[in-house]
């Protein structure tokens, strides 16, 4: 009876990897592509891929830099902002009621040599917590092209922007984010309920999909009572 060969996919991904460095396809110094397009590339989990990361890790093959990393937090719980604040305050359990203020059509010309286009979709929304007290405003751009044109007459699918998006075939692959400290405008400050010159932290994300075009740029005003901004650097020992 012949047993079937267990294949080992941690072990594959490895000797692929260290194949390539060793025919100098990764030169020395190169930065490895993100973790999710190395799975997806070799069609293994994350987990199988970090395992072989660290083995190569262990065997000197690689390095890895102490990670640097802002995070935001909601009254003290960490938040995952990658696919947009509305779902990472609901993972966190926080109860939380999302108003929607504007949909629409816009021209911004100052962004088109930016992003190559100067038609956008906008979507301005404001979160109260549990005692009704505004706690950010977010102002989200989205390209009017691919059919996300039609938004503001079709609406959001399940309230979610990030499954809007998913839907029209935009799906986050990389981006930026900034995170500071700014006075409200009046603008702002009428429709957060507080004093202008009120500081807020301030956070703006720009994201591109898989196929590298520009699919959201959000600014967050949040409110530093709730929100805070915490710095991580390296990692934890086990």
């Amino acid at each position: 009876m012949i047993r079937p060969v267990r294949i080992d996919k941690k072990q594959q991904v490895g000797d692929e990897l260290i194949r390539r460095i060793e025919n100098g396809l990764m030169e020395d110094g190169i930065l490895l592509p993100g973790e999710h397009r190395l799975a997806q590339e070799f069609q293994v989990s994350l987990g199988t891929l970090r395992e072989a990361l660290a083995e190569l890790k262990r065997r000197h093959t690689i390095a890895t830099q102490g990670a640097v990393g802002s995070i935001v937090t909601y009254d003290g719980v960490v938040l995952d902002q990658r696919n947009g604040w509305a779902k990472a305050l609901a993972d966190s359990g926080a109860l939380i009621n999302t108003e929607v203020l504007r949909l629409e059509a816009v021209t911004r010309p100052d962004l088109l040599s930016r992003f190559g286009i100067d038609q956008f979709i906008t979507l301005d929304r404001r979160r109260r917590g549990t005692d009704g007290t505004l706690v950010s405003l977010e102002r989200s751009l989205m390209p009017a092209t691919g059919g996300l044109e039609g938004l503001p007459r079709v609406g959001l699918i399940d309230d979610s922007l990030t499954i809007t998006l998913a839907a029209y075939g935009y799906i986050g692959e990389r981006g930026d984010q900034w995170i500071g400290a700014e006075p409200l405008n009046a603008e702002d400050a009428e429709l957060l309920g507080r004093p202008v010159g009120t500081v807020f932290l301030k956070a703006l994300r720009t994201t591109y999909d898989r196929q590298d075009r520009f699919m959201e740029q959000v600014e967050s005003l949040l409110d530093p009572v709730h929100f805070r901004l915490h710095l991580q650097t390296g990692a934890a020992k086990k």
